[in-house]
């Protein structure tokens, strides 16, 4: 491993964190908040959550209590349609530098811009906060009659491929007053087309003259409507835009449609005056895409393109398409074309002792798997079984410094962190968090995890520990909540509690409050409609979406679930996690096309990025929990089962690993897999 110097400033600057950690130390600690304290402030909190004043009745006794001042700011906000300037202030004032201060000056300045009083805005405002309210400071000056500058106040906002609607009236005034010129529109343009903006091309495409207007709507199209781009292309003229909108069209629909667009380049590559970076571009989607529905041709096509076409991702489609096939020569030709530093990864080290074990090379590749079964990974969990050898398991054990803890319990941000998460307020909890540990050393944010998991506040040591050697606090990051019930639950699914926890792991990484894009909610990321039937199929309470964040409601409904999965794959674990998260229909469709592989080639084999990471994700963690649950772990190729082939829960007369802590590895190895959190605050 390679470590950079500390600047002079680092080191002055941890310096001043631990002499004043260590003053705190020597002070009398703070006591511990009462449960009574607690109690008190969660009603009064709620209370507060309501407006007006009648929290404070409920806080006479809590004025001394850490977290006094969310009180007046929940209340603030709630009433901050109705507040005026003197009471923001009067908070301000008193509680400068605390999360809650700054969050009510950004929704009090808000509310300021809703009622144009531009007066009061400017009085409160700070530079940075938002790109809205840059935009709201912006119309602010214009209404006292100043003019804009593009140059001095449009430009860093100009570089966004897209702005709130709070900037409309300020890019409308730009453009009356004749600063948005075509060379400028143009400039936005071609970034918001890189970010696939396609709402904000169309938006700007209004303003530019009638003869560039057209082509610029013609790229929010490519982007939007990539098949209908594509079929309009035949009666656009060659021009340079145009000639992108296709190129941008085509690559897009190769992605969604990839024999569709196939047969568009076929109509289209003689009528435009594609450049060769753009033909290069189409080569490669077409490629990729092809080779990710795992067409006939695909290998072939990937083998041919020119080497200027090429990326990271098309050389390792050329080894999954070649895995597919089994192939072994092609697998070998297919790593060796790529570079030396993707090469490295430890999924291409395991495949190619694969290959090179396949074509009769066994002595290369017992060393190759030596070498990968010293890592603490899905590869190198694999490579360890391909030779026999114990797993490589190497923890380091937690740090014992009473005093340091006591002097970091004594830090203002992180006490009130620790008590925002002992009342139910994870999201602020995290936030203190971060305040407190920003620029702490390795040692403390050890020691801050510590505390956190002797709390129950599991998911830090994930969102902390998460770079270099710190990875291999194990027992911080892959913690055993027996309060939640994780083993008795999936022993009454009729699962291994050790995938269980592989799962949640994976979900959540331990955040109980975690909700998805998807709407998936708490640490097994459950969608409430699959949550209610599940609940309805096993005879099990169902108390709505919120109970989701109830980890205990969740792991129930949540082990039940994984149950349903394994039933419909013969219990293979490794199959009911890609299920999991890519929906069980999706692996109906990859099983019926490549059943005949091998776990760990089908893994290699699956489309989606995310879900391939994820099984291998969740399997490697699953060793992790099982050797965190039994000093040892079943092995996992005894987890991966053939497509078909029944699997048996672990037992008393399970073969089990041992495991081992060896030498370093000699080759540099990528992110320990078994430390990638899976989700983040």
């Amino acid at each position: 491993m390679f470590f950079r110097s500390p600047s002079r400033r680092t080191l002055l600057a941890g310096l001043l964190l631990t002499a004043g950690w260590l003053l705190a130390a020597t002070g009398a600690a703070a006591s511990e908040p009462t449960a009574a304290q607690r109690a008190a402030f969660k009603q009064a909190y709620a209370a507060a959550q309501q407006g007006g004043d009648g929290w404070r009745s409920m806080a006479t006794d809590l004025r001394d209590y850490p977290l006094y001042p969310y009180l007046q700011a929940a209340a603030l906000e709630h009433d901050i349609q109705q507040i005026d300037r003197a009471a923001v202030e009067s908070y301000l004032k008193q509680y400068p530098d605390w999360i809650p201060a700054a969050d009510l000056r950004r929704d009090f300045l808000l509310e300021l811009a809703r009622r144009q009083d531009w007066d009061d805005f400017l009085a409160l405002y700070q530079p940075g906060l938002n790109d809205a309210l840059s935009c709201d400071a912006l119309q602010a000056r214009m209404a006292n009659g100043s003019t804009l500058d593009f140059d001095k106040d449009l430009a860093a906002l100009w570089t966004k491929p897209n702005l709130p609607s709070a900037c409309d009236p300020i890019l409308s005034a730009a453009h009356d007053q004749g600063l948005l010129t075509s060379a400028r529109l143009w400039t936005r343009i071609d970034r918001a087309v890189d970010a696939g903006q396609g709402g904000t091309v169309a938006s700007l495409a209004n303003w530019l003259p009638p003869d560039d207007r057209s082509s610029a709507q013609q790229l929010a199209q490519a982007l939007r409507d990539p098949a209908g781009a594509a079929a309009a292309a035949v009666n656009w003229p060659d021009t340079p835009r145009n000639t992108q909108a296709v190129t941008l069209a085509l690559s897009r629909l190769a992605r969604r449609q990839s024999d569709s667009a196939d047969s568009a380049w076929q109509q289209l590559q003689s009528r435009f005056n594609f450049s060769e970076p753009q033909r290069n571009q189409i080569l490669h989607a077409l490629a990729l895409f092809h080779a990710t529905d795992f067409d006939d041709n695909a290998l072939a096509r990937l083998i041919a393109l020119p080497a200027a076409a090429q990326s990271d991702a098309s050389r390792e489609w050329r080894v999954r398409v070649a895995l597919a096939q089994q192939e072994w020569p092609a697998v070998l030709a297919a790593i060796n074309a790529m570079p030396a530093s993707q090469q490295q990864d430890g999924e291409w080290r395991y495949f190619r002792a694969r290959a090179l074990a396949a074509t009769g090379q066994t002595g290369q590749a017992q060393a190759l798997y030596a070498n990968l079964a010293r890592e603490t990974t899905f590869f190198g969990f694999l490579a360890a079984d391909q030779l026999g050898q114990p797993y490589a398991i190497c923890p380091r054990t937690p740090i014992d410094d009473s005093q340091q803890e006591q002097a970091l319990l004594a830090q203002p941000n992180l006490l009130r962190a620790f008590e925002l998460f002992a009342v139910d307020l994870p999201k602020l909890a995290r936030r203190e968090w971060a305040r407190a540990l920003d620029g702490a050393d390795e040692r403390t944010q050890v020691l801050a995890v510590k505390l956190a998991d002797a709390r129950g506040w599991y998911d830090r040591a994930a969102f902390t520990l998460n770079h270099g050697e710190a990875m291999r606090y194990y027992t911080l990051r892959f913690p055993l909540a027996s309060q939640d019930g994780v083993v008795a639950q999936a022993e009454q699914a009729g699962i291994d509690p050790a995938w269980a926890y592989g799962i949640l792991r994976a979900e959540s990484a331990w955040v109980s409050d975690a909700r998805s894009g998807a709407d998936a909610r708490g640490l097994m990321q459950l969608v409430p409609a699959t949550a209610e039937l599940v609940a309805q199929r096993n005879g099990l309470n169902w108390n709505g979406g919120d109970s989701l964040y109830d980890p205990s409601v969740n792991i129930e409904l949540g082990t039940r679930y994984l149950a349903q999965m394994a039933e419909r794959f013969n219990g293979a674990p490794w199959l009911a996690s890609a299920a999991y998260n890519a929906g069980p229909n999706r692996v109906d469709q990859w099983v019926a096309a490549r059943s005949q592989l091998a776990p760990d080639l089908f893994i290699a084999t699956i489309p989606f990025k995310e879900t391939r990471e994820y099984v291998a994700r969740v399997m490697d963690f699953s060793v992790m929990y099982d050797w965190r649950l039994h000093g040892n772990a079943v092995p996992l190729s005894t987890r991966l089962t053939a497509i078909g082939q029944p699997y048996g829960l672990p037992d008393a007369s399970t073969l089990r690993k041992t495991i081992d802590c060896p030498p370093p590895p000699t080759v540099s190895a990528p992110a320990n897999a078994a430390s990638t959190p899976h989700a983040s605050p």
